[in-house]
């Protein structure tokens, strides 16, 4: 079969590769779309035609027996693979593929010198078969150790596949093999250079770094390994079993001790405060910080677990914590996570059915009390803490990269504890399904963003819902918005945008701190406040605020409700004139009765500071909110 192309303007346009006017270039590129497995076409250029001419005939007659030949070379049947093979060579001696395939065949039997003998004549026919280069670099490195010699190969090989970064990867492995490391290194960052993608190459890398003494070096490049392998195959295990054993090793040294000392001595300059750090294995969580301002106390305390791995870590973490009040601070922005017995009356309400549960099993009202109690306050651990801690974790790995080993660790932990209590059989079974599921979101939130960081990807393993994982999935997108040019104080946005998404808000308020606590301590003004407004009717109440806000918004979905609007002007001329003192007593009697709760479709409320009139539950809210308005 021949085919002739002039070689003109439309050439090029099919052919967009080609450099005009390099004849060489020309017909490489010809040959290599026209070349058929190992069939390769002859390609000539006469008075501006470019001819090619493909062996139709060989490549009819031989491709059935030649991929029967490939097929027996990989499940190992050579001598099945040779009869067939001799007698493709001696059909057609000039395909250098045939006599590369004999030579892979012999130095896999271990005849090394009958199977460079095969590869000389690939070489012969074809100068630039790659394969047949790398091996003759493999056989003279590591059969005859003649580095210099495979070097020459090795070399070769790269002019011909220059962006082939699989055969560079391979050379670097068998240079790797016989100990040359840093001939090794050399085709190793080549093939990075060419496909930083490749999970084989950074692997090899991290084990390269290890044996170097290089640990954070091989941390680093095995992570990589991690993330750019998307299979669980063999080199996936055998980098997660290498990426474990060099963390080890390097928490076993004192860098992570530095690494908090320096930033301690940082926060303490800072935030004006000595911080005192301590083992303590009766605290619920890993570690905790105690702001002093909470304890009346002059040092600021950090209390850890010294049984968890890598503490350096834990330690480092709860510093961020004061880092990112110190921050929010300077511009008056920090807010508290406040929780009382009111929160938690309400929380514990909404357990009756497992309360009920627990007494029939014969639970003492002692045992599940404090089961309630921990409920709350772990629940209230998590609504908190999950968002504040990716950004906390994110700024550790950013700016901290010598504390990755120590942050990878402790995490993976940490993970892990938070898998168990959301999917423990037994722990399942006896919690409610509806916490289950809100601590099962927080938990995939913070899988998701180690999946990000260091490539372990456990969400399959939290049988999470299809609603659970779009919720962890949407709250993650929203902390990525967030994440690159974050704001003081901003974190806690997050807390209350997810806490009311999963309809915990009511768990806790945020407040901001200088004002609470300037409204605790200033006991002059406080005293005057009640004076004024004995009632309370005046103050701001966060959640009150909260409330009014997410009605008015479901409001403006829907369409303003007139009716309400014009029981509000019935209320403002019923008040028009009238003594503030008696608008206040109307007020307050309408909050007093609305702590029962007041329902719109109910129309019998009667106020006996208004004479003589019913009320819709609509209605009656008319006068209280027109008041306050």
């Amino acid at each position: 079969m021949q085919i002739i192309h002039k070689i003109d303007d439309f050439l090029f346009t099919i052919f967009p590769s080609v450099k005009k006017g390099d004849e060489q270039s020309l017909k490489d590129v010809i040959q290599e779309y026209y070349t058929y497995g190992p069939y390769k076409p002859k390609v000539s250029i006469e008075d501006n035609w470019i001819k090619i001419e493909i062996d139709t005939p060989t490549i009819i007659s031989q491709d059935s027996d030649y991929k029967k030949v490939i097929a027996l070379c990989e499940k190992g049947k050579y001598s099945e693979a040779k009869p067939i093979l001799k007698n493709l060579i001696s059909k057609n001696p000039t395909i250098s593929e045939y006599h590369r395939i004999m030579g892979q065949i012999l130095s896999d039997e271990g005849d090394q010198e009958e199977a460079i003998n095969c590869l000389i004549d690939a070489l012969r026919w074809d100068s630039k078969n790659g394969w047949a280069l790398l091996m003759m670099g493999n056989i003279f490195a590591k059969f005859k150790d003649d580095v210099p010699t495979a070097m020459k190969y090795y070399d070769q090989a790269l002019v011909a596949n220059p962006n082939d970064n699989i055969t560079i990867n391979n050379i670097g492995a068998n240079l790797m093999q016989q100990g040359k490391l840093e001939e090794a290194k050399k085709y190793f960052w080549q093939a990075i250079r060419i496909n930083d993608k490749y999970p084989n190459t950074h692997f090899a890398l991290g084990m390269i770094a290890e044996m170097e003494a290089d640990l954070q070096s091989a941390f680093y490049s095995t992570i990589q390994a991690i993330k750019m392998n998307k299979n669980k195959d063999v080199l996936y295990q055998n980098s997660v079993r290498q990426v474990f054993e060099v963390a080890k090793k390097i928490i076993a040294t004192d860098a992570g001790k530095k690494i908090y000392r320096e930033y301690r001595h940082k926060l303490e300059f800072e935030g004006d405060r000595r911080i005192d750090i301590v083992q303590d294995e009766e605290i619920p969580t890993a570690a905790k910080f105690e702001f002093a301002e909470n304890y009346d106390r002059e040092v600021h305390i950090i209390r850890y677990k010294p049984s968890y791995p890598a503490v350096e870590h834990l330690i480092m973490h709860e510093l961020v914590h004061l880092d990112f009040v110190i921050q929010a601070r300077k511009d008056d922005l920090n807010q508290l996570f406040i929780s009382n017995q009111s929160h938690k009356t309400q929380f514990i309400t909404g357990l009756e059915p497992t309360i009920k549960k627990f007494n029939k099993m014969g639970i003492s009202e002692k045992s599940i009390a404090d089961y309630c109690s921990n409920l709350f306050e772990g629940m209230n651990r998590q609504i908190f803490n999950t968002p504040i801690d990716l950004f906390i974790e994110q700024f550790l790995f950013t700016e901290f990269a010598d504390l990755r080993p120590y942050q990878f660790l402790s995490l993976y932990t940490m993970l892990q504890e938070g898998l168990k209590a959301v999917t423990d059989k037994k722990i399942v079974e006896l919690s409610p399904k509806d916490i289950i599921s809100k601590s099962k979101v927080y938990n995939l939130v913070n899988a998701l963003q180690f999946k990000d960081l260091f490539g372990f990807d456990f969400i399959k393993e939290f049988n999470a819902t299809p609603s659970e994982v779009k919720h962890a999935n949407d709250f993650y997108e929203e902390y990525l918005q967030y994440r690159d040019d974050k704001e003081p104080a901003e974190e806690y946005e997050l807390v209350l945008h997810w806490a009311e998404d999963l309809k915990l808000d009511k768990n806790f308020e945020l407040v901001n701190e200088k004002e609470f606590r300037t409204k605790r301590t200033n006991i002059d003004e406080l005293l005057s406040s009640i004076e004024k407004d004995p009632y309370d009717l005046e103050s701001i109440d966060p959640y009150k605020e909260r409330e009014m806000e997410k009605f008015q918004k479901s409001q403006q979905s829907l369409g303003t409700n007139m009716a309400v609007v014009m029981f509000m002007v019935d209320a403002l001329q019923f008040f028009d004139g009238m003594p503030k003192e008696e608008i206040k007593k109307i007020a307050f009697e309408i909050a007093m009765q609305g702590t029962q709760g007041y329902r719109p479709d109910k129309d019998d409320y009667r106020i006996s500071s208004i004479k003589g009139k019913t009320f819709t539950g609509y209605h009656v809210l008319a006068p209280y909110k027109s008041y306050t308005v």
